[in-house]
């Protein structure tokens, strides 16, 4: 199981190590409360994408990553000692220890969330755990190096489809500090809101000019949805018809605790943004550098926030900071801005490639189609349903999901942009309001088709949050005017009113878990994963049953082999496949019936050896674990099967299987 301690070790070196190199490069390129802010966002980001080549070339080890760590340490301390320009020296404005502490302890409810919750003989895990299942990329990567496998199926020779460097930058840590992937997921987990939430209180108390703002910024991070408090009122069931119950297109908390590595992807637009407004008027080839690496480690985590939503919004505020450039050196922006896109592109190129290969794998056309968002219920008829969509989306769906910083938000980002201020700061304002609003057109208008859910929709709206977030802090905390300050509070307080049931649910859950069947079975899994590691080469892949322990989560998915059992899958079920197998939806459902037919003994024998002899065969599967829950414990086909044989078996708990030679 996972340990806190391990993990609170990871946090601390991760925090300690990417700060330092963060702080070392933005001193040099932002005011100083911006760069004590975006250190951790900007430090993850540079090291990322640049280790993440590197490594290709040297080999992912303890000492190749230990070596680089240790230069990169050398560089930065040569860095701060250096003088920073004084273009780049603020005034005494700073980001108070307490604010840091405050945001400490808020990183630790989606840290919680990830954790295992032991109570008397049983092991309880929270529903964000479900996202997570991804751990089992971090631990495929520190056992098999770069580029990385696909752990979720054996079938198709080729590399992981998916932006997996906020994953990547995870394996390093357990490398380093030989943790597993779950407590290195843990950690990062932690890193990543502490780091965004770094970023955002920077932010408002520079646009702000006031301490306060670092507060003000916990506070509205923290602030949950009104659903909860709705569904008080009126049940969910009898609300059903009128409203479609909501999808997880929430804000910064919710984000956190599921999807951290579209929030490490935010954060990185949201810096990018900051230091193209920064480099139309103090340019510098460092700031180029720094911005390309930053769109990289954005889209290298994230697609959907760090690809197409900061494409869009890059592409719409292009003229505004055009414009904003002297005329003398419009060109040289040009030409920096240029250099930098092709640093991205060369840098992304391997990402590129790789998803579009699984895209075309995956046939089903256009993974982005047009369709604005769904608000109303079948209660009414569906032409006025549709039109009542549109306005709902702005009315209904926004201030629910982010009401704290929605209307607040938007109420201060128009007085900041209004009220008189040095050029630098005006154009950052202007930028991030592109970013969201840009934000807020993609979660309205387009969807993702590549899964189950709209990712692009749900995801693109972080950006949103965040910048409403700062705008909202800082309204609240530094608007000179009175009159445009007390709406900017009043309404924010009431946000966060009615989202405390929500925050405090989560609360709850995330350090207490779900009570959920399985627990008790839970609890022994560690025995049998190491158990099967005995049999199993680093490289061999696992089978088991898909809907193992799949009452753990709110979704069916193979928990205990993502989170325990430190070997690659042949095929991990078809949630896992969904997001990784570059698999047509037929055959995934064909191949997902099929596991489940083996393990569930449907079938006469000789249609069971069949398909046992295809696991074998055609899908690598070289080790196969059966346990007491599966129907053919008591009548097993992989017992008689000529593939396999029998390695280990211990009575009432598991019997191991490896292919015969």
């Amino acid at each position: 199981m996972a340990s806190p301690f391990t993990a609170g070790l990871c946090a601390l070196i991760a925090t300690a190590f990417w700060a330092l190199l963060g702080y070392a490069l933005a001193r040099h390129l932002l005011p100083r409360v911006l760069a004590i802010g975006a250190a951790m966002v900007t430090g993850w980001a540079v090291h990322s994408a640049v280790a993440l080549p590197v490594y290709r070339l040297l080999g992912f080890s303890p000492f190749d990553v230990v070596g680089v760590s240790a230069i990169c340490i050398l560089i930065a301390g040569v860095s701060l000692s250096q003088r920073a320009p004084a273009s780049a020296i603020d005034s005494d404005l700073t980001i108070p220890p307490w604010a840091f502490a405050a945001a400490a302890i808020l990183a630790l409810i989606p840290a919680a969330a990830i954790m295992p919750k032991f109570s008397g003989g049983a092991v309880a895990l929270s529903d964000p755990i479900f996202d997570h299942a991804k751990i089992a990329i971090i631990d495929a990567i520190a056992r098999l190096g770069l580029p990385p496998v696909d752990p979720v199926f054996g079938g198709a020779p080729g590399r992981l489809a998916y932006y997996y460097l906020w994953h990547f930058s995870a394996a390093e840590l357990a490398l380093v500090t030989r943790a597993s992937g779950w407590e290195a997921d843990i950690a990062l987990t932690w890193f990543t809101a502490f780091a965004s939430l770094g970023l955002m209180m920077g932010l408002a108390v520079w646009l702000s000019k006031k301490s306060a703002a670092a507060l003000w910024t916990v506070a509205l991070a923290a602030a949950g949805s009104v659903w909860t408090t709705l569904y008080f009122f009126i049940s969910a069931n009898r609300l059903a018809p009128v409203l479609l119950p909501p999808i997880g297109m929430a804000g910064w908390r919710f984000q956190a605790d599921w999807v951290p590595q579209h929030l490490m992807a935010a954060g990185c637009t949201v810096t990018a943004m900051l230091l193209i407004a920064r480099y139309a008027t103090r340019p510098s080839l460092t700031l180029v550098l720094t911005i390309a690496l930053l769109i990289v480690a954005g889209f290298e985590s994230s697609t959907f926030v760090g690809g197409v939503t900061f494409a869009l919004a890059a592409i719409i505020a292009a003229p505004l900071v055009f414009t904003a450039v002297d005329p003398p050196r419009r060109w040289r922006f040009v030409g920096g801005m240029a250099i930098a896109a092709v640093l991205v592109i060369v840098l992304i190129a391997p990402f590129v490639l790789d998803q579009i290969a699984a895209v075309q794998a995956r046939g089903g056309g256009s993974p982005i189609v047009v369709s604005h968002y769904r608000v109303f219920g079948e209660l009414l008829p569906h032409t006025l349903r549709r039109i009542l969509d549109i306005p709902g989306y702005w009315l209904i769906i926004l201030p629910a999901e982010l009401p704290a910083a929605y209307v607040a938000g938007v109420i201060a980002l128009v007085a900041i942009l209004g009220a008189p201020m040095p050029r630098a700061e005006k154009l950052a304002a202007a930028m991030l309001a592109c970013l969201a609003g840009t934000g807020l057109v993609v979660s309205w208008l387009l969807v993702s088709t590549l899964g189950q859910n709209n990712d692009l929709g749900l995801r693109a709206i972080i950006p949103v949050a965040m910048v409403l977030i700062v705008a909202a802090a800082a309204g609240a905390a530094g608007l000179p005017s009175k009159s445009r300050r007390v709406p900017v509070i009043a309404t924010a307080l009431i946000g966060l009113l009615l989202g405390v049931p929500d925050i405090a649910e989560t609360i709850r859950d995330n350090f207490l878990g779900n009570d959920t069947r399985g627990g008790e079975v839970f609890t022994h899994t560690p025995e049998l994963w190491t158990a099967v590691r005995r049999h199993t080469p680093v490289a061999a892949r696992v089978a088991n049953n898909p809907q193992f322990l799949q009452h753990l989560t709110p979704w069916p998915v193979n928990i205990s082999w993502a989170l325990l059992s430190d070997r690659s899958s042949c095929f991990a079920g078809r949630e896992m496949a969904l997001a990784f197998a570059p698999l047509t939806t037929a055959k995934r459902d064909a191949l997902s019936y099929q596991f489940a037919r083996v393990f569930d003994g449907n079938g006469t024998l000789d249609d069971l050896h069949n398909d046992v002899h295809e696991m074998a065969a055609k899908y690598g599967c070289d080790v196969v674990v059966v346990v007491p829950t599966d129907k053919i414990w008591t009548d097993d086909p992989f017992a008689s099967s000529p593939d396999y044989r029998l390695a280990e078996a211990r009575d009432g708990h598991w019997r191991i299987y490896v292919k015969a030679k």
